[in-house]
């Protein structure tokens, strides 16, 4: 890590203090699904990012290397109604498969759907070096924060809860060597602030799906809205 990236404190690295500050401990079951909702839609972009990472810089050998072991992979199989020993997946469709183990109320699932929707569309109308620049701040230290705060949510006896707990902790291992792990294969990239909307919008997502994670931005907006 460069001794500006070191000393520099970003924007998005605050709201990554802000994400990982959520009422994580506080949340019913039911609210724990729909974040593994919001991150399922969070995984899709992840996964475009790599891949728009991968076409402007295709001779580079980390990212290859970070593709092999973020898409069409078996590392988190196998996983029982999800994934079957040694099957190769995307992660955002193991992410996919554990939502599916529980069905919603359809009201649910398109209040759901819509704000993840929007979020997608959001992230999609980045550039395309900013979405690249993103995969090095998710995988150099930001997601693995995330993830920690994450498994601080009650351990609910749900099969979706249970998939997602799984996904969270092999990605926490994914990630946390500093010398060997994802991150040092991304370090190179130097994110900015000019990622930040992208942060912003997962916080948001994250909020919208379920208030409850920051009851403060719920009251204001109570208060605005009288």
């Amino acid at each position: 890590m460069s001794i500006e990236r070191s000393v520099t404190k970003f924007e998005y690295e605050r709201v990554i203090d802000d994400i990982c500050g959520l009422e994580w401990a506080k949340l019913t079951e039911d609210e724990a699904i729909d974040v593994a909702w919001a991150y399922y839609f969070f995984s899709i972009q992840f996964r475009e990012n790599l891949l728009i990472a991968r076409e402007l810089y295709p001779e580079d050998e980390n990212l290859e290397r970070l593709e092999r072991e973020e898409c069409n992979t078996d590392n988190l199989s196998p996983w029982p109604g999800v994934a079957r020993d040694a099957e190769r997946l995307n992660h955002d469709e193991f992410m996919s498969r554990a939502l599916g183990l529980k069905s919603l109320p359809a009201w649910r699932r398109g209040f759901l759907s819509e704000i993840g929707g929007s979020y997608l569309q959001e992230v999609r109308a980045s550039g395309s070096l900013t979405r690249a620049l993103s995969i090095a701040s998710y995988e150099d230290g930001g997601l693995e924060r995330v993830f920690r705060a994450m498994l601080k949510m009650p351990d609910f006896d749900c099969l979706v809860l249970r998939a997602f707990r799984h996904f969270l902790i092999k990605h926490i291992g994914f990630d946390s060597d500093s010398d060997q792990g994802h991150g040092a294969l991304v370090r190179h990239l130097q994110p900015d602030d000019r990622i930040l909307p992208l942060w912003s919008g997962f916080r948001r997502l994250l909020t919208e799906a379920v208030p409850r994670l920051a009851p403060a931005l719920v009251d204001v907006t109570l208060v605005a809205a009288k």
